[in-house]
């Protein structure tokens, strides 16, 4: 099994980080991911053999690692056996279990980590970040409060006091900086991963994290085993709920988005495989007789879904604000995923007709 992190003394990389001088020399951007799962592994592969490439970066780039120690007696930092077993993330990747000595000296900071443990996180790294700190969320959910909903992006920057883009699949969004969005592009994009900016860091975010929900949704109706006419039915009604809920919450997203890489070709790619539709399958076979939290046990070694407690945020949201009768698919999941319906009534919600559409970017209700 060859080892996904290798470590790298300093003296052995080619290029040093500076903070720019008088003499000209480049100010080199230096890269931390806080985050090490799947998806942040999949994240420090691209970044690591970019930062190699491009003069403009920092060649070292820290992965914090939440250390654990494997059934195998294997540590996490010394190899990422759990996540990308056999797939090594480059010699320039520092597996580092420190989570401030991690981020320090980084002015790019990479945010991957599962979204319940991100106000955590931030309350750690408060003062402990550089001032001139850019960064960028790849987290899935967001955070439910008494006060309404509160996208990841706007917990970074408030706990943390810095802009925050968005990365959801192959697309940056972002608020109003062109410039920023275009380096992290460069950050991200490869020969076989194309990248592109939109301004529209809501819009983004939510494309990402509602997407799951259908996911778990399709996977009942392949559990059910009902064919692809039903699925595809499933999700563009999903696809229409996501547009109307981000539309709902947040005035400034945009219809376009939902065309761009971070939604209907990921929504599609996520409700044909990943991990929420195969638990979700797994879910509707079993007549909703085993818990998801069984099943991810058993199913994922170690790794999370994120659907089926996205789908619990989203519901507290439309129960809290009146909105469960617009949403009938996003209300329906969760009502499955807790036991109160059984798998079948996937397709029976069909029945109970949204009465909010979202026509040419208005809201209109009828």
């Amino acid at each position: 099994m060859a080892p996904a992190f290798e470590d790298n003394n300093s003296e052995t990389l080619p290029s040093s980080f500076s903070s720019g001088s008088d003499d000209g020399v480049l100010h080199k951007s230096k890269v931390t991911v806080v985050g090490s799962g799947n998806w942040g592994s999949v994240a420090s592969k691209l970044i690591a053999s970019n930062t190699l490439r491009l003069s403009s970066f920092h060649d070292e780039v820290r992965m914090w690692v939440f250390e654990e120690t494997l059934p195998s007696g294997e540590k996490l930092t010394d190899e990422n056996v759990k996540y990308l077993p056999g797939i090594k993330l480059g010699k320039n990747v520092v597996a580092d279990p420190d989570l401030e000595n991690a981020v320090k000296d980084a002015n790019m900071l990479v945010f991957v980590t599962p979204h319940q443990f991100m106000e955590g996180i931030c309350k750690r790294l408060v003062g402990k970040v550089n001032g001139d700190v850019e960064a960028i969320s790849l987290i899935k959910g967001m955070e439910v409060k008494r006060e309404g909903p509160c996208m990841i992006s706007t917990l970074i920057s408030e706990q943390l006091g810095i802009a925050v883009e968005k990365f959801s699949e192959a697309t940056v969004g972002y608020r109003d900086n062109r410039e920023i969005a275009e380096k992290w592009v460069q950050l991200f994009s490869t020969p076989y991963f194309m990248v592109t900016a939109v301004q529209d860091v809501e819009g983004v975010e939510l494309c990402g994290t509602l997407k799951n929900v259908v996911a778990i949704a399709a996977g009942f109706v392949d559990g059910l085993e009902m064919g692809n006419n039903t699925k595809a039915a499933i999700m563009r009604i999903g696809l229409r709920e996501m547009r109307a809920f981000s539309k709902l919450l947040f005035s400034s997203v945009k219809d376009s988005t939902f065309f761009e890489s971070c939604g209907v070709a990921d929504l599609i790619t996520t409700c044909l495989g990943g991990r929420n539709r195969k638990v979700a399958e797994a879910f509707a076979k079993n007549e909703g007789k085993r818990s998801f939290d069984d099943l991810e046990a058993e199913m994922l070694q170690g790794q999370k879904l994120q659907g089926v407690s996205t789908a619990r945020e989203v519901y507290e949201v439309l129960s809290h604000r009146g909105w469960l009768e617009l949403f009938p698919l996003f209300a329906t999941v969760h009502e499955i995923c807790v036991g109160h319906l059984p798998p079948s009534a996937i397709v029976e919600y069909s029945e109970r007709k949204p009465r909010l559409s979202l026509l040419e970017g208005s809201t209109q209700y009828y």
